[in-house]
């Protein structure tokens, strides 16, 4: 399944998804086996945290954090890995993937209300401001990433001033908003569950 996560080589021929649809190795084209109940929970919860870009102690904090919360835990479990900083500034199209946005974040050029912010897993709420530093709105790697971003849509609980390099996070977001890449957060749930 393509999960976007190499940037703007996801949207080309380039993808390895569009070459080779195929595990690796001699026997990658041999008739796989049915897949079990645990197995299609864990390969949901496996696809999840890859695309979020998360390691498996943090996701099962994310998710333990969710289900405190009141409403649905899966739903809550979504909202709390969109809410993440490298996520909200991939989505606001300052940076062309996740991976680009959480080194922009490591190395100190994001800015949450004015103030430097080095950690990728900072939940950002409502109605905080997220700009770079001002020598790096001039970053080619920035300007290739609004480019690419200018021909995407902005999610609708996000405001972006392409200009002026700014986010805002005006509203939580719901889950029908969150439609690329399909994912299932029921299966998480089924198995974090047991």
């Amino acid at each position: 399944m393509k999960l976007y996560l190499k940037g703007e080589r996801c949207f080309t021929e380039k993808c390895a998804i569009e070459k080779r649809n195929t595990p690796p190795g001699t026997h990658g084209r041999e008739r796989r086996r049915k897949l079990g109940a645990y197995g299609e929970q864990l390969r949901g919860k496996q696809r999840m945290r890859r695309v979020y870009g998360v390691l498996e102690r943090q996701f099962r904090n994310t998710f333990e954090k969710a289900e405190r919360q009141p409403g649905k835990t899966g739903e809550n479990l979504l909202v709390l890995l969109e809410r993440r900083l490298d996520t909200v500034l991939h989505r606001a199209g300052l940076a062309s993937s996740r991976p680009q946005a959480r080194q922009l974040v490591l190395h100190g050029h994001v800015r949450v209300n004015g103030r430097k912010v080095n950690i990728p897993s900072y939940l950002v709420n409502v109605n905080e401001e997220i700009t770079l530093k001002d020598k790096m709105k001039e970053n080619a790697m920035v300007l290739q990433a609004r480019e690419l971003a200018s021909r995407q849509s902005i999610p609708s609980w996000l405001e972006v001033d392409r200009e002026a390099v700014r986010a805002r996070l005006t509203a939580l977001p719901k889950r029908e908003e969150l439609t690329t890449p399909p994912m299932s957060e029921q299966l998480v749930v089924e198995l974090y569950s047991k």
